[in-house]
């Protein structure tokens, strides 16, 4: 009976398997005690004659180089000393240390050697991080050197992301001492591009000139190969006989054919991008659902529907600096998330990217007053601010383009009243949160805040804007205008509202266009009127003249959609691509 009672009872109940977390912590760490304390090694690796005393069994197990030299009956599998070659040795002390600990440190000035080292040891977890690490951390300084590596060692994000920052700043890249290292096929395959940010097709060849000039006896030859990469049909013809007396074609008569057949085809080559884009600032119109792009001073005002469709209210919207807009706004299926939304508009395309817990609460959203995304150092924020009845507090997280994945950052707790009346704005790699009575600096690379040594601004800031190494913040009425000076750590005045016999503006926001400082004001004028001659303009556009301390109208001509002003998703300022922009006119 006990026996047959025993036996249902073992069917019934199912077999689990239990990992134990902390031992495999602690294998890891015991691991690493018997390699500080030199206990049971058995071979000797030596690089750069330097000696490294190792566990066979510990390096088989991180390595499939290692594993194939110690078990594939290789002679170095009877040796206790063992000569490695083609590694540097502190790369390679770099690379015991995460095989012994699990943990792997990564800057710029060792990244490169240390993808070499883990490219031959194998380690493909050390190489994926140093590659993403590289691509994350492309800047203009670093964009020539970095695309060169990743040519050689074919590591295409890295490459992807170096084009494209060299396409965004060709005319400054160019100038730069990196340039001229570039090989042919580099130099070719970057001139080929439809992306190049130029103006004109002139600066191309000028580039090509001074690459030649640099080494002219070794390159002279190249100039030929090159040549059919110049759009020669967006030249005037002016400045293709310009070029046909140029002294590097005529010393070389295959240059000066190539020029002439290629002026004679009659094939037509696309603009590039620099070619076809313009700086403008966005307006959000709820009521239309649209997205309004503007250059006032160019007088271009251009409209279109915005986002995907399968989205509810739209959270934060921001521009980023690879010339992408990316929106944040609710989902219609969860409410606890919102969906992150990008447009690439040179495809004219907007797409889902990822999702991300909400901040706030469903319906606790004001037209982006408590809610921001803003980029610093090539990542995007998504910040909301949470009021309570004693305190608020700033929440935050950080979503990594390259790895698509969303972290929680530290944020800050307020017992001020001021700080729900606050604007937050991205500056020399810095995020600040600007109130009347408080104004902190968040440092991404330690995920920290310090407040309380700045200085304040002394209003309370509905709007802020950076510019350079500058941060511009002005009120909802605009009283006037605070800039803070990043490095002086001082405030100064400048003008605000200079119109006494008019009411003051209802909304203000302030942005950067063309790198001169604008502010656009809702006034008090009602209706949806498009603003003509002798009609009251519900939008009014100033830009700021530093020199005499004055703001100028531009006159805009902005037709009166009901855009928002006021928030954090008003107004950014991408390189839109023209064309997309009038097919959807």
């Amino acid at each position: 009976m006990a026996a047959a009672y025993q036996k249902a009872h073992a069917s019934a109940v199912q077999p689990r398997s239990y990992q134990d977390k902390s031992y495999l912590r602690g294998f890891l760490g015991t691991v690493s005690d018997l390699q500080k304390d030199g206990v049971l090694q058995d071979v000797v690796l030596q690089v750069e004659g330097r000696w490294f005393p190792c566990h066979r069994l510990v390096l088989s197990a991180a390595s499939p180089y290692f594993r194939a030299m110690f078990t594939r009956g290789m002679v170095e599998s009877r040796q206790t000393k063992v000569v490695l070659q083609g590694l540097d040795a502190d790369m390679f002390e770099e690379i015991l240390s995460y095989i012994y600990s699990g943990t792997l440190h990564v800057s710029m000035d060792i990244v490169q050697p240390l993808y070499q080292a883990a490219d031959l040891l194998q380690l493909d977890y050390v190489r994926d991080t140093c590659s993403n690490y590289m691509a994350m951390n492309v800047e203009r300084s670093t964009c020539v050197d970095l695309y060169m590596f990743a040519d050689v060692f074919s590591v295409n994000v890295v490459r992807k992301a170096c084009l494209q920052e060299i396409a965004r700043h060709f005319s400054e890249v160019a100038s730069s001492e990196e340039f001229y290292s570039l090989s042919v096929n580099q130099l070719t395959e970057i001139i080929s591009h439809d992306e190049l940010n130029v103006k004109e097709e002139t600066i191309v060849w000028k580039a090509v000139v001074r690459w030649v000039q640099h080494s002219r006896e070794d390159r002279l030859h190249h100039l030929p190969s090159i040549l059919p990469h110049i759009r020669f049909n967006l030249l005037t013809s002016d400045d293709t006989a310009a070029i046909l007396e140029h002294p590097l074609v005529r010393e070389d008569h295959g240059s000066f054919k190539v020029i002439r057949n290629v002026v004679n085809d009659i094939s037509y080559l696309r603009k590039r991008f620099g070619m076809d884009t313009m700086e403008m600032a966005l307006l959000l119109s709820f009521r239309k659902k649209e997205i309004l792009f503007m250059n006032p001073r160019e007088g271009k005002y251009i409209s279109c529907s915005y986002g995907p469709k399968d989205h509810g209210y739209i959270s934060a919207m921001t521009a980023t600096s690879d010339d992408s807009i990316y929106m944040l706004a609710s989902d219609l299926e969860d409410s606890s998330k919102l969906c992150m939304f990008r447009y690439e508009h040179v495809k004219n395309v907007w797409s889902r990217v990822s999702s991300v817990s909400a901040i706030l609460n469903p319906g606790n959203h004001l037209l982006g007053y408590k809610e921001h995304l803003v980029e610093v150092d090539k990542m995007i924020y998504y910040i909301g601010l949470e009021q309570r009845r004693s305190d608020s507090s700033l929440r935050i997280r950080k979503y990594n383009r390259q790895t698509n994945h969303w972290q929680v950052c530290n944020g800050l707790n307020f017992s001020n009243a001021d700080s729900f009346h606050g604007a937050v704005v991205s500056c020399s790699r810095h995020l600040y949160f600007l109130t009347k009575s408080d104004m902190c600096r968040y440092y991404p690379s330690q995920n920290r805040w310090d407040g309380s040594s700045h200085t304040k601004c002394g209003l309370t800031p509905s709007t802020a804007v950076a510019m350079g190494t500058e941060i511009f913040c002005t009120d909802a009425l605009f009283t006037k205008t605070m800039v803070y000076d990043t490095w002086a750590d001082n405030w100064q005045q400048l003008q605000g509202w200079s119109t006494p016999e008019s009411p003051p503006p209802r909304a203000s926001r302030l942005f950067v266009l063309e790198n001169k400082l604008h502010i656009l004001l809702e006034t008090h004028s009602t209706g949806n009127v498009t603003a003509t001659e002798g009609a009251a303009a519900p939008y009014l556009v100033y830009v700021y003249d530093r020199s005499a301390n004055a703001w100028r109208d531009l006159k805009a001509a902005i037709p009166g959609n009901d855009y928002v002003v006021c928030g954090s998703m008003c107004l950014v300022a991408p390189h839109m691509y023209r064309p997309r922009l009038d097919e959807l006119y």
